[in-house]
């Protein structure tokens, strides 16, 4: 029977500080999944604290806090062989790590190239290639879901953010690519591998983006067919859905959720 149970599964979360991953990773753990949130934070802040104290109340799943930064590929290589030694396999993996920097393309620093990419794609591929290898060394078959962006499809009117929207879309289509590789990977079982593509949701790094252009917020909001921006909570349902056995038919495909920005 195809559901959405989630519980006692290991999920691992990539930028899972805070933001759009550790709302997810709230969401999955009060439903029972045991959660890793890897983040470049050392210590976990004070809203991560925060959200495992809530956990912990709920006395269903667990949170878990690893340091990580996402470019280094030996570390995570390490990490991901860590949590799966230790629940003798992992289950699923939201790759949400990213970064955003504003600028004309004409101005935009070869650094600030570099690092978008490199957290972006780069650290995205790395999440999903040392996830996958311990998928198929513990012979468990699981879902992927790479946090991609509807700029991955369209560029956003007024916010001047082009390595943002190609990292993006690198990611969207990694998702279709590894999907078809790994669709028999382990002993004739898929490990599935989808994008989620988010509209416009408030987080830190979006209110830091109304911080520098003011007339964005309203701007936006008039851009998709509901006419508001929206909340992290409301992609609990589909990250649900994607690493759940109730989508065990949906791989390579993008999640699109945007409150049909795209599709005017």
């Amino acid at each position: 029977m195809v559901t959405l149970q989630i519980s006692d599964r290991i999920i691992a979360a990539t930028g899972g500080g805070g933001g759009l991953t550790l709302c997810n990773a709230e969401f999955l753990a009060k439903l029972g999944a045991h959660v890793y949130c890897l983040d470049y934070q050392k210590e976990p802040s004070v809203e991560w604290l925060h959200t495992q104290a809530r956990v912990a109340d709920s006395k269903t799943g667990s949170l878990t806090h690893i340091r990580l930064d996402t470019r280094n590929y030996e570390e995570q290589e390490a990490v991901f062989a860590q949590i799966a030694d230790k629940h003798n396999g992992i289950h699923g993996l939201i790759a949400g790590a990213g970064v955003n920097f504003v600028k004309p393309a004409l101005d935009y620093p070869p650094e600030q190239v570099d690092r978008v990419m490199d957290i972006n794609f780069k650290g995205v591929f790395y999440s999903a290639r040392a996830c996958a290898r311990q998928m198929i060394k513990y012979r468990t078959p699981g879902s992927i879901v790479l946090i991609a962006s509807m700029s991955a499809r369209v560029a956003n009117r007024g916010l001047l953010c082009s390595v943002y929207n190609a990292s993006k879309a690198a990611v969207d289509q990694l998702a279709r690519s590894l999907a078809a590789e790994w669709s028999q990977i382990v002993d004739g079982k898929p490990i599935r591998v989808n994008s989620l593509c988010p509209g416009n949701i408030v987080t830190p790094m979006v209110l830091k983006n109304f911080a520098d252009e003011p007339h964005l917020k309203a701007q936006w909001e008039d851009q998709n067919m509901l006419k508001r921006l929206s909340e992290s909570s409301e992609y609990t349902g589909a990250v649900l859905y994607l690493l759940s056995d109730a989508s065990s038919f949906k791989t390579g495909a993008s999640e699109i959720v945007d409150g049909g920005y795209t599709a005017w």
